[in-house]
């Protein structure tokens, strides 16, 4: 499956998730950059709000590339103490890289959302988009980091991951929604005609637009 761009991943993923349409409880969150598009047009499609969610893997001093931790903007926080003893981080060192962390995050937030708030997400069922995964090593700290916020169930949704990646995946979440998971996967690029990178202005515009979004029908 080779998907026209973002926008059209996006719409095809919408149908898949056509049962959580006009339900109150249920928040669209994109993962910058290439995942608000996608996220976009699920959340127009089920008249649901959209947010950006933000997240970082906190990486070991020297090997970033390894983490022993996820932060998201709004607070959520996890540790993994099997990799922070095995690495000898020390607290001062945690609490240097979350900090510095943190400040990215701001400033990503304010960027995006300007003046509005996150949404909140306590009690909700929660999609979150991207517009593909390969390891799945960066969504699953996003969604390590957003159960610390107390979201009634996670779904994860994207148009195309690898099935070994799926299969590990879905042990994470509460479920795990993939268009097309072929076994020949070498990056997610190769299944978009046009995969040019998502902008910063892009991904406010789109926020923007958003805030305008029918809300859900009353239930009859």
């Amino acid at each position: 499956m080779v998907f026209k761009d973002r926008r059209d991943a996006g719409r095809q993923l919408a149908r898949q998730l056509s049962p959580y349409a006009d339900d109150r409880d249920v928040v669209v969150l994109g993962i910058p950059h290439g995942g608000v598009p996608v996220a976009f047009e699920v959340a127009q499609a089920l008249r649901a709000p959209l947010d950006v969610f933000l997240s970082s893997k906190l990486g070991v001093p020297g090997n970033e590339e390894l983490a022993f931790g996820a932060l998201a903007d709004n607070g959520g926080r996890v540790l993994d103490h099997s990799i922070i003893r095995a690495a000898r981080i020390s607290p001062e060192e945690i609490q240097q890289i979350t900090e510095s962390t943190e400040k990215e995050l701001r400033g990503q937030a304010l960027l995006y959302r300007k003046a509005r708030p996150a949404l909140n997400v306590e009690g909700k069922t929660v999609i979150l988009i991207d517009d593909g995964i390969a390891t799945g090593s960066s969504i699953y700290a996003a969604a390590q980091a957003l159960h610390q916020m107390n979201p009634h169930a996670l779904v994860v949704a994207v148009p195309v991951a690898p099935p070994s990646t799926c299969s590990w995946l879905r042990t994470k979440v509460d479920s795990l929604v993939v268009l097309d998971a072929p076994v020949q996967f070498q990056a997610v690029g190769e299944f978009y005609t046009d995969f040019s990178q998502t902008s910063d202005q892009e991904v406010i515009d789109l926020l923007e637009q958003s805030a305008h979004f029918p809300e859900p029908e009353a239930p009859h």
